[in-house]
C-alpha cells in the first residue's frame, strides 16, 4: 500500500466507478435483451445495408458489454486490494505504483513499466 494516499477517497472513486458501470452494464444488457427497439419486427422488407448497420450496432453493444464487464471485474480486484492492504503494489515487480497512474485508473494492478511489458507481450501473440 502505498503511504501518504488517501485510501479512503480511492475507495470512493472506485465504489463510484462501479456503481456507473453496473448502471452501464444493465442498460446494455437490457438492449440485448430488447434488440427491436425501433427497427421493424420483420427482416422481409428490410434493405440489407439497414440489416447490417443493426448487426453492426448490436455487435457494437456486446463488445462494449465485455469490456465494461472486464473493467468491473478489475474494479472488484482493485477494492479486494485495498481491504487486503496490496493496493498501489505492482502485482509483477512489488513496487508501488506511481499515484499518477493510480489517478488516472484506480483500479491499475501493474506500474507502467510491468503493464507496458505486459502489452507489448500480448501483442507479440
Amino acid at each position: 500500500m502505498i503511504k501518504g494516499m488517501d485510501l479512503a477517497r480511492m475507495k470512493q472513486r472506485l465504489q463510484e466507478e462501479r456503481t456507473r458501470q453496473l448502471a452501464l452494464a444493465a442498460r446494455l444488457r437490457q438492449e440485448e435483451a430488447d434488440p427491436v427497439e425501433s427497427g421493424e419486427l420483420s427482416t422481409a422488407d428490410q434493405h440489407p445495408a439497414e440489416l447490417g448497420s443493426e448487426t453492426f450496432e448490436r455487435e457494437l453493444e456486446l463488445t462494449t458489454l465485455s469490456i465494461v464487464e472486464g473493467e468491473l471485474n478489475e474494479i472488484d480486484g482493485a477494492l479486494r486490494r485495498l481491504d487486503h492492504g496490496s493496493y498501489g503494489i505492482c502485482e509483477e515487480c512489488g513496487k508501488p505504483i506511481d499515484e499518477a497512474r493510480l489517478e488516472a485508473v484506480p483500479w491499475a494492478r501493474y506500474c507502467v513499466l510491468d503493464q507496458a511489458r505486459i502489452e507489448q507481450a500480448l501483442s507479440r501473440r
